[in-house]
């Protein structure tokens, strides 16, 4: 097949997701071209079938704002034209299924493909939970789901709250997040060893949270949820990633008395190897679709501690590869945190379940969904 796919090139689930796929789709022979206003972040190495297409954007002084959503739309047209994509796969519904709805309309007008395009929209979260409740977006959101010609979700939570909220007549396939353990898994070398031993020299346990900072995130939980845990067991945090919350962490951080406990390591790449020296992975958050920090960390062998929210329910067994709470209420995850990191054997357990839950997720397994949905979507 030959596949357009469009995405935000950024750290974000959703561009993450997006740009493994059409990794992954390649390596199984298929052609993948990219288009977005920038080179996704997995995109840097080189892989044999995947080419990128940038939007380029025009400054004009009678247009305030940049037309993204348009620009977009010439060159999903131009792409499909000249490079004979039969699908453009448009991950975020707001504005790239709208703009790939135009983009067809338009082929389909000029007559210059040998057949309709088919336009596929995967729904990953805040396109839905969030963005596309808004007055002013609602219609758009809902026209563009109903006019692609096939729609997935990350999670059945989010194919519900979709069919709730935009009373949208769509059947919605419900196609999880994955992930390739074979690159998230524990490493046990010299460089983790150093790590560990530099980041908690008395061998303290560590608790670790992975985010963009944004207030859905409730990191201030995650730092609420240590002070409670340091008090009975040694341990350290640290916290990885960027947003418009750190500064309000690193007061709360101090107003605790705990800063020197806590490391801000900003945005990395090293992922494998912080996650392979942390204990527990914390996710209070308010609202998560699915849940990918979370299933990152579980393949590295690393039980999580999580809010009730959304899909995470759907990824982390209560129980068995760590422990779930309602939003807010810190005391119980902090004591669930303690529970483990002090009873050894059920550590062990649950460690063990963590990595094999995870393994359910690999992208060997989800990929094939997708090729799947792919020829059921290009045959009707």
């Amino acid at each position: 097949m030959k596949i357009g796919i469009t995405c935000y090139p950024t750290y974000g689930g959703s561009g993450v997701v997006a740009t493994e796929l059409g990794r992954v789709l390649a390596t199984r022979g298929h052609e993948v071209h990219f288009i977005s206003y920038a080179l996704p972040t997995r995109l840097s190495a080189f892989t044999d079938n995947v080419f990128y297409h940038e939007i380029e954007m025009y400054s004009y002084p009678l247009f305030e704002f940049p037309l993204y959503s348009l620009a977009l739309t010439s060159k999903m047209v131009e792409v499909v034209k000249y490079n004979d994509i039969e699908l453009i796969h448009a991950h975020y519904a707001i504005p790239h299924a709208t703009s790939a709805y135009l983009a067809r309309e338009i082929l389909k007008k000029e007559n210059k493909v040998s057949k309709d395009i088919k336009v596929i929209t995967t729904l990953h979260g805040t396109d839905i939970t969030l963005i596309g409740l808004e007055p002013d977006f609602l219609p758009t959101m809902k026209f563009s789901i109903e006019q692609s010609d096939g729609v997935t979700a990350v999670s059945n939570f989010l194919r519900d709250k979709t069919l709730s909220n935009y009373k949208v007549k769509k059947d919605i396939e419900v196609i999880p997040n994955f992930i390739n353990v074979e690159k998230y898994k524990r490493l046990d070398n010299g460089t983790t060893s150093c790590f560990r031993k530099n980041f908690a020299p008395g061998n303290e346990k560590i608790l670790i949270h992975t985010s963009n900072f944004r207030p859905l995130k409730r990191v201030q939980d995650v730092i609420e949820i240590f002070a409670k845990v340091n008090k009975e067991v040694p341990s350290r945090l640290m916290l990885i990633g960027d947003g418009p919350e750190r500064s309000d962490c690193e007061r709360l951080c101090r107003e605790l008395d705990i800063f020197s406990l806590v490391k801000f390591m900003g945005k990395q790449d090293a992922i494998v190897e912080l996650l392979s020296i942390a204990d527990l992975f914390l996710m209070p958050s308010q609202s998560e679709s699915f849940g990918l920090s979370a299933l990152e960390a579980m393949s590295c062998g690393v039980p999580v501690i999580s809010t009730s929210v959304g899909g995470l329910p759907e990824l982390n067994i209560h129980g068995d590869t760590g422990f779930i709470a309602e939003i807010g209420d810190t005391d119980r995850m902090a004591k669930y945190a303690i529970d483990l990191l002090t009873n050894e054997k059920k550590y062990d357990l649950f460690q063990t379940n963590a990595r094999n839950r995870a393994i359910d997720f690999s992208d060997e397994k989800i990929i094939p969904y997708y090729e799947k949905f792919y020829e059921k979507v290009l045959k009707g």
